[in-house]
């Protein structure tokens, strides 16, 4: 019999059953379609020289060029605030309330060193430095004020008055009893590596259980640890998820030496209010708008989640509007809180978990017009939402995919169960860790990718993507925490989270409390890359069943003909076969087939009413683009 070319729509369809989807693309991992053919993904590798890893989940990330033309990227974990620069990583994490009058109590011969302050109210876990040391002479101790000025530490445990840390070398003095003095720098409170539940008095609903006790079910969810991070000109701002403000000036001298602050030189974030959901720069007219915030400045207990304020123009500290400023506030109405915010080409979009409003800038009277431009719509959690191609993208609160281009549209998809119904053996989302989900934008391949936790999990570990050339969806296991796009960096730059690793850091006596976060260079390569190893990115495809007459008699395949637009090392094609849709699939007897680019044929023996397609990858090196597959299939009986 004649070969006869299988064409497949470019896609997954993951709505309809494999039966259902006959030629179409069901399933795969670390795949993208170009020009309708599927083919690998890129690789990845770990950047820094130090081989480095950063304290705690990454939630947030920002590229920016300073007027030096220095690249940075600034990247947000629930412990600090951290920069990339010259493939190496800098701590500029704010610190908080200082606290002055601690002593010194060590032991000759070990490297536990206490720290004593009555009523410290520092917990294990928290970073920590020191300024201002004293100590005493005589002997007395081996430990150095230069190595605790200049070192960070991690609190090993604590009690009402006193905490440990663990110095790098034994006491090599006498040792000290609350001997010397010092101040405590602790690190300013970013939040959980996870989104968690609260429980406790008056989390759940009122008259549920009994009068006093602790519920022990919640409707109270503690958000992770997260940022807003954008750039008033060479200046970093950044925000704390429901927390205060603060600045970095990479224009200073010697900038990777200072640490963001709310007192940086000429960019104060001092009358900022202290608690908002998120910020950002209003690209073309540069206030600094705060979403979610406190009606009362200062007073973190009026924080309203769908209250707006927004700085005067071109001053990060000014907030009380006047005759002669664009300071001011509104409130919006449709919804009950802020989800997400970003900026577009000439407007600011917010997202509630309802409605979706623009924020245009107009000039003095009103500085800003607010005009709800969609309802139904909500985004589903604060890094949700991207600017990509002259429209803004974002996940529904509620299920589905939007878009807003001058109007609010819903994206077509058939992965949609898949992503946000758990049903049968599919793990969709985990609607109780959303605000963990990050979108991104990767400008070489036209994507839109939404990292997420499937349901069972507190840690992102899928991805659903939207090429919006191609009009089409894939699904995957990529698991990356925040992502940016190659505009400053030639490669988009992504973080991965582990939470049971130990960072390699620079923070003295750091432990795997708060996990890890890689940092990776994507569209890198064709495997994955990190401390000297290097080990292959297994991607595959598979198809929907095909059949002859639908199902009505048997096919006998006696070989097919392989076609790659590109192929490098080999690659693998597999045939499954099974009589009916609901039997268990089988390869055929001789598969699978192992092909190169000088594969020209495969003799097969393969039998079935149903035969589906797998084209993957299993070695280090490999890369492939798929482009059509001839069979000579022939009808081979009802029986």
């Amino acid at each position: 019999m004649a070969l006869k070319k299988l064409n497949f729509v470019p896609g997954f369809n993951k709505q309809f059953t494999p039966s259902g989807a006959e030629g179409q693309w069901i399933d795969g991992d670390f795949v993208r379609f170009r020009s309708g053919l599927p083919e690998k993904i890129g690789g990845w590798k770990k950047l820094t020289v130090a081989q480095k890893e950063l304290p705690g989940a990454a939630r947030a990330q920002h590229a920016f060029t300073s007027l030096a033309g220095e690249k940075y990227t600034a990247i947000g974990t629930s412990q600090g605030l951290f920069l990339y620069y010259g493939e190496d990583f800098y701590d500029i994490s704010p610190l908080a309330t200082a606290i002055s009058g601690c002593t010194f109590t060590s032991t000759n011969n070990q490297t536990s060193l206490t720290v004593n302050k009555t009523s410290h109210g520092l917990a294990p876990g928290r970073y920590i430095t020191f300024s201002s040391v004293t100590l005493p002479g005589g002997g007395a101790t081996g430990f150095t004020t230069t190595e605790l000025e200049e070192t960070t530490y991690e609190i090993i445990s604590t009690t009402t008055n006193a905490f440990v840390i663990t110095m790098p070398a034994v006491e090599s003095g006498t040792g000290m009893t609350a001997a010397g003095g010092a101040t405590v720098n602790p690190y300013e409170i970013v939040g959980p590596t996870t989104q968690t539940v609260g429980y406790g008095y008056g989390t759940y609903l009122w008259g549920d259980g009994t009068w006093g006790t602790e519920r022990t079910i919640s409707n109270v969810t503690l958000d992770p640890g997260s940022w807003s991070l954008d750039n008033f000109g060479q200046v970093l701002v950044a925000t704390i998820h429901n927390g205060k403000t603060f600045t970095w000036n990479a224009g200073a001298t010697n900038p990777r030496t200072i640490r963001a602050s709310s007192n940086t030189t000429d960019y104060l974030t001092t009358n900022n209010p202290t608690a908002s959901v998120m910020t950002l720069v209003s690209d073309r007219d540069r206030h600094l708008i705060h979403l979610g915030t406190e009606t009362t400045i200062g007073n973190s207990s009026t924080q309203d989640p769908m209250f707006i304020r927004f700085s005067n123009q071109e001053d990060l500290n000014s907030y009380t509007p006047t005759a002669t400023n664009t300071a001011g506030t509104f409130r919006l109405d449709a919804g009950s809180e802020i989800r997400a915010a970003v900026n577009a080409k000439d407007y600011t979009l917010v997202l509630t978990d309802r409605a979706a409003y623009t924020m245009t800038f107009v000039g003095p009277p009103y500085t800003f017009s607010i005009r709800q431009v969609g309802t139904g719509c909500g985004c589903i959690g604060q890094h949700a939402v991207v600017y990509a191609n002259g429209a803004v993208y974002w996940m529904g609160d509620a299920g589905g995919f939007f878009m807003y281009d001058g109007t609010v549209k819903s994206l077509p998809s058939l992965v949609e169960d898949f992503v946000f119904t758990t049903d049968g053996d599919n793990l969709g989302l985990n609607f109780d860790a959303t605000q963990t989900i990050f979108a991104g934008y990767n400008s070489l391949y036209s994507e839109i990718m939404w990292f997420y936790p499937k349901s069972g999990s507190t840690q992102i570990d899928r991805v659903v993507t939207f090429n919006f050339d191609e009009k089409v969806w894939t699904t995957g296991s990529l698991a990356r925490t925040t992502y940016v796009d190659a505009f400053v960096f030639d490669k988009p730059y992504a973080t991965e989270y582990d939470s049971t690793g130990t960072p390699n850091f620079p923070i003295q006596g750091i432990t795997n409390t708060y996990g890890e976060s890689v940092y990776y260079s994507h569209e890198d390569g064709t495997d994955q890359v990190a401390n000297g190893t290097t080990t292959p990115v297994l991607a595959f495809i598979t198809s929907g069943d095909l059949d002859i007459d639908d199902g009505e008699v048997f096919s006998s395949i006696r070989r097919f003909v392989p076609d790659y637009k590109y192929i490098t090392g080999n690659s693998k094609i597999t045939l499954f076969i099974n009589d009916y849709p609901n039997n268990t699939k089988k390869s055929s007897p001789l598969g699978p087939f192992t092909v190169s680019s000088s594969t020209d044929k495969v003799d097969t023996r393969a039998r079935g009413r149903l035969i589906a397609i797998k084209i993957e990858n299993d070695a280090a090196g490999e890369t492939w683009r798929y482009g059509t597959l001839r069979v000579d299939a022939q009808p081979d009986g009802r029986r």
